[in-house]
């Protein structure tokens, strides 16, 4: 990336400044524009906070997406309130036009051991749809807010 100064009175040329994608200043044009090989797993994911209500209980969503696609990937999270056997690790899914979380048990007890979350984009800025557990997707219907 660039950063040029206009030339001012007095001065006899335009001053060029380069900066690379974390916003440091570089000698070259080309060490601002060169691959990044020092790209951490933290720099491809954002966090994601979502909160699913069916009516009766309300699930607390922390899902960890990677912002740099589209549909944005689930790359992890867990859901930490409102299910039986809290925390549960999200283990893959999306969020796009269309939302899909799953998720397996981390907590204690006798509940399910696996959790589908399915739904559509609506506005308000939130997800319409359905979850199941154990592999089904369509038990329970839920509305689900966008909260990011």
């Amino acid at each position: 990336m660039t950063t040029q100064a206009r030339k001012g009175k007095g001065q006899s040329r335009a001053e060029h400044r380069f900066h690379n994608p974390q916003g440091a200043e570089v000698k070259t044009r080309d060490e601002a524009f060169a691959a990044q090989r020092e790209v951490t797993a933290e720099a491809l994911t954002v966090d994601c906070k979502l909160e699913l209500n069916n009516g009766s209980v309300t699930f607390a969503i922390t899902a960890k997406i990677n912002p740099n696609t589209h549909p944005f990937v689930v790359t992890g999270g867990q859901i930490t309130s409102g299910i039986c056997g809290a925390p549960w690790d999200i283990t893959g899914g999306f969020v796009g036009d269309t939302i899909r979380l799953d998720a397996k048990r981390a907590g204690q007890g006798s509940c399910a051991s696996t959790i589908t979350v399915v739904g559509e984009y609506q506005n308000p800025p939130s997800f319409r749809g359905t979850y199941g557990f154990d592999g089904a997707s369509s038990s329970f219907k839920h509305t689900t807010r966008y909260l990011c």
